[in-house]
């Protein structure tokens, strides 16, 4: 008896040793061999500098905690320096992000730049292409909190450009802070609001290789690109497409003259049926700015 329970002390003291063995991480045994309680000690975590291949700027990140079977989620606390910001990026079960300090900024594919403050949760969906960071003049903590996937929890992209990351704000809702939403929801892209949630991977493809590979090849610009969809979507006869992609072309400086003008020609060489369709939607289109 004696035997055993030197034994089963010599067991525990190992348990406890092993766990001690991990800088800064506490584990408090139950001491029946069930699952412990981990305590890691605020400042155990060394923080590393942010990759430049992934972000722009100075960025500190110090991890918080690693998924552990059968748990899926990870955490960090990030802080960007002013002017600073992720590059481009999804994350395959989506982000929230819990702003802890300062002021930053956070902007999904194809909306707008919003800004976030302390207390504020953001929550990104899956496959949402989009990027983070401090305001130009002022540093950003915020705690990222993921899940991964077959081992990933975030694509990395094309770093943010200084256009883009200079763009306008979108002022908050409310200037009266109790007023704030302590929810900040990042808008739909442009591929889920044209094909919803039932298809997530059509959405990833659409928004990151069509809209955020082919549209921003330099090699044409968005207006010649525009112009050369909205002539192959009236030849084809796709109303539904054309409607967006009417849309777009206005904002990628496509003036409704040059529209109506291309629908015009492409009578001659699409069909005069194709046209009149391609002009009812127009009208719609142009009737509602």
């Amino acid at each position: 008896m004696q035997m055993k329970r030197l034994a089963m002390t010599l067991m525990l003291v190992s348990l406890l040793v092993l766990g001690f063995a991990h800088a800064g991480q506490t584990q408090v045994s139950s001491g029946d061999g069930a699952p412990t309680v981990q305590i890691r000690r605020s400042g155990s975590q060394p923080s590393t500098k942010g990759q430049a291949e992934y972000f722009t700027g100075s960025v500190r990140v110090t991890p918080l905690f690693q998924a552990q079977n059968p748990a899926r989620g990870s955490g960090s606390s990030v802080t960007f320096e002013p002017g600073a910001r992720a590059a481009w990026h999804t994350h395959p079960l989506g982000q929230t992000l819990i702003v802890t300090a300062g002021s930053g900024l956070v902007q999904q594919w194809g909306g707008p730049i919003q800004e976030i403050r302390p207390r504020d949760v953001v929550w990104i969906p899956p496959g949402v292409k989009h990027w983070h960071g401090a305001t130009p003049t002022t540093a950003m903590t915020h705690i990222a909190i993921q899940e991964n996937l077959d081992g990933r929890v975030v694509n990395w992209m094309e770093q943010v450009s200084d256009e883009q990351y200079n763009a306008p704000v979108r002022p908050p809702e409310s200037s009266d802070a109790s007023a704030r939403s302590t929810t900040s929801s990042v808008q739909p892209t442009p591929a889920q609001r044209a094909i919803g949630n039932i298809a997530p991977k059509l959405v990833e493809l659409t928004d990151n290789v069509l809209f955020g590979d082919v549209w921003e090849r330099p090699e044409l610009s968005k207006r010649d690109r525009s112009l050369a969809t909205v002539s192959a979507l009236i030849a084809l006869n796709r109303p539904d497409q054309l409607r967006s992609h009417l849309a777009l072309a206005r904002q990628n400086g496509v003036t409704q003259d040059e529209s109506i003008e291309t629908i015009t020609h492409l009578a001659f060489y699409a069909g005069w049926p194709n046209a009149v369709t391609a002009i009812s939607v127009a009208k719609e289109v142009f009737e509602k700015k």
